[in-house]
């Protein structure tokens, strides 16, 4: 459970790495602003006009005797608006990471060199055109099982008592599990890790990426919080990419914010050395 406490430690780092950093924060904010304003529009839209589409898509309740008609479709047009904003807080990151890639590669890289012990960076052996189709291609499977799970968990959400208590909670985490792969990925992709590997060293630390992205995506369900907070969230989870890969990282940057968290004795390296004993 000690990794519950490291990912959060990562979180933290990283908001503080990006606010010692001014002019990386600055353009680490224009992807989000623009996401923002594409998916406010459109929630504005179904807000607007669901009704005519739940109208249009049910014909068959025109002839049901009031108020049943009315009901019937207000509760669709409530269960088709509920989904789409489980579907924004679920796609959010991996559009403005797409929308960013560029900010967010050259802002990873920084991170790299100021936490590598030789200040050096792993560089992609891809050109721009070709890290933008994997990492469209990459997020789009990712939202395709988030997506499923998110279906799952609506439905369950129905259950008595469970849905409203445990559904929810179990909804967090696996939002915090997919927004920690979508932010990983951006400094494992110029490392040359593909998805199916990406995934892999996730679930063997579940915990580490529950830490990180669980308490990031209950802030995301604040409006305009996630702008702001990816900038951060990209710097910290370059540095839990490194954690994962077993990668030195200079003590006075990996150790301080963990150690506070934790308690513990050591940074994130000396948690895998430890691991690595126990297997």
């Amino acid at each position: 459970m000690r990794d519950l406490g490291v990912g959060f430690g990562y979180l933290v780092k990283g908001q503080r790495w990006a606010a010692g950093h001014g002019r990386a924060y600055g353009f680490g904010l224009l992807p989000g602003l623009i996401t923002l304003v594409l998916y406010a529009a459109a929630l504005v839209a179904l807000a607007v006009f669901g009704d005519d589409f739940v109208t249009w898509a049910t014909p068959f309740a025109d002839d049901w005797s009031s108020p049943w008609g009315g009901l019937f479709r207000g509760f669709l047009v409530a269960v088709l608006f509920a989904l789409a904003l489980l579907l924004a807080v679920l796609t959010f990151t991996a559009v403005t990471l797409l929308v960013g890639q560029p900010f967010y590669e050259s802002l990873s890289e920084r991170v790299d060199r100021s936490v590598s012990p030789d200040g050096s960076a792993p560089q992609s052996p891809h050109s721009l055109g070709r890290e933008l189709w994997i990492s469209a291609r990459d997020s789009l499977r990712v939202v395709v099982r988030a997506a499923l799970w998110g279906v799952l968990l609506f439905a369950l959400g129905f259950l008595p008592f469970v849905g409203q208590t445990v559904i929810p909670v179990l909804g967090f985490f696996v939002t915090g599990f997919f927004l920690t792969e979508e932010l990983t990925a951006v400094a494992l992709q110029r490392r040359g890790v593909e998805l199916r590997e990406r995934l892999a060293l996730l679930r063997a630390r579940k915990t580490l990426a529950w830490g990180f992205g669980t308490p990031l995506g209950v802030a995301f369900l604040v409006p305009f919080v996630a702008v702001f907070l990816m900038p951060g969230a990209v710097a910290g989870a370059t540095l839990m990419a490194r954690d994962l890969l077993g990668e030195d990282m200079a003590e006075d940057t990996t150790e301080d914010t963990v150690r506070d968290i934790t308690g513990g004795e050591g940074g994130p390296g000396a948690d895998n050395h430890a691991q690595g004993a126990t297997a």
